[in-house]
């Protein structure tokens, strides 16, 4: 072949990947949590001839498998949000002025707009394959995230310190327990070694002042990993459908106006959304883990945290753990697989121990927790000398299809 027909051949290819990632970056697609088994509510694998009972649990449902490219500079592309994202994270915790500080100097791959990715951003790199394994069990822990791309490193002295800043801040209240100056702001992480998104304590009180040593208060700092390009996947753009039913144009999902009006465990969820006929379609499910928290709207500064112009809501007060509006997902928590994941709409309830009695807004209203798939709330007390969620068992669900 002359060379410069191998030239104009290599020209087009080029050519025409670039284009593919513009149309990919132009028409970005939600990201599947990569969750690859099912389980029952013992957290027991199952086989897909076992799992009658639990139709539509997130890894029967096909969706956007997570696709991404190494850039080879210290930077990898995610194929479905158009994202490009920092390859290493930052082994130093920080608290979150300090990270917005490091992350808005950096430097990487030729390119210096890096920043803070907000939490649905974060959030879409989490791999609900992961499992976080006791040191005494011998076996080796795997991080919410896929390392074949992205490099992770746990805490040596604490592995389920694994948590990730975003640039959410909680805008709802103070978080826990304490009121001078407000409280203490809460900022949203995703942390890739248990699997769960929470609101930490950023280094400021609500009222912006600076935490000081003299304040005695314990701010951890998170890590951080880095994101460029934007994306419009987020951007909720809702159309009321007039039949009971809403689409978001941004995620192309298609979501029951109403929620169900009841609360319910895991598998009464799974059986609901499988048998709804909800304005004429057969093929409603349980949301997995990444559609429901799309929904969560983080910049509205009260409860609940969607945007009720289009969503109804049947809960009229959001005061206390009874309040709670927790919705469940189809996805297993990979740590403790007899329960599974949801997301928290009103206030995400915990106490500072078992003992303890009080439980405060404590990880924010868009958190991300789980929940036993089924039994009683005593059945499951622990005891645990660090935070201790409300355990709900029976909450709430909103229905969800693919818009066609």
């Amino acid at each position: 072949m002359p060379n410069i027909l191998k030239s104009s051949l290599l020209v087009g290819i080029i050519f025409s990947l670039v284009n593919l990632a513009y149309s990919k970056q132009d028409a970005p697609l939600l990201p599947d949590t990569g969750q690859t088994a099912q389980y029952d509510t013992n957290g027991k694998p199952l086989a897909v001839s076992e799992s009658t009972l639990y139709t539509g649990q997130d890894a029967s449902i096909n969706s956007n498998p997570l696709r991404y490219q190494d850039n080879g500079d210290g930077t990898v592309t995610d194929l479905n949000t158009g994202l490009m994202w920092q390859k290493s994270h930052d082994t130093t915790k920080r608290n979150l002025a300090d990270s917005v500080a490091v992350v808005e100097a950096m430097t990487l791959g030729g390119h210096e707009d890096w920043r803070l990715p907000t939490i649905k951003e974060l959030y879409s790199l989490a791999d609900f394959d992961g499992e976080l394994m006791k040191p005494e069990s011998g076996k080796e822990s795997r991080p919410y995230i896929d390392t074949e791309y992205f490099e992770f490193q746990y805490d040596k002295r604490v592995p389920f310190a694994g948590a990730f800043w975003s640039s959410t801040v909680y805008n709802k209240g103070g978080v826990q327990n304490f009121t001078i100056h407000g409280g203490l702001e809460g900022g949203f992480g995703f942390n890739f070694a248990d699997g769960h998104i929470k609101s930490y304590e950023t280094g400021k009180f609500v009222d912006g002042t600076v935490i000081q040593k003299s304040d005695n208060m314990f701010v951890p700092g998170n890590y951080v990993r880095a994101v460029r390009n934007t994306t419009t996947l987020y951007d909720m753009e809702y159309i009321d459908n007039q039949d009971g039913t809403v689409t978001d144009k941004s995620t192309n999902l298609m979501w029951a106006k109403s929620d169900s009006g009841k609360r319910m465990n895991w598998v009464e969820a799974l059986e609901f959304a499988n048998n709804s006929t909800l304005a004429g379609y057969s093929d409603w499910r349980l949301p997995n883990a990444k559609e429901l928290q799309s929904l969560v709207d983080y910049e509205k500064k009260d409860l609940p945290a969607i945007n009720t112009k289009y969503f109804n809501v049947t809960l009229t007060q959001f005061k206390s753990q009874q309040d709670s509006y927790y919705f469940w997902t189809s996805t297993t928590q990979g740590d403790f697989k007899h329960t599974a994941v949801y997301i928290a709409f009103g206030q995400a309830w915990s106490k500072k121990n078992s003992d303890s009695t009080d439980y405060y807004d404590w990880h924010g209203a868009g958190a991300q927790r789980s929940d036993p798939k089924s039994g009683s709330p005593s059945e499951y007390e622990l005891a645990s000398e660090m935070a201790t969620d409300y355990i709900s068992i029976d909450n709430w669900v909103r229905l969800v299809r693919d818009a066609k």
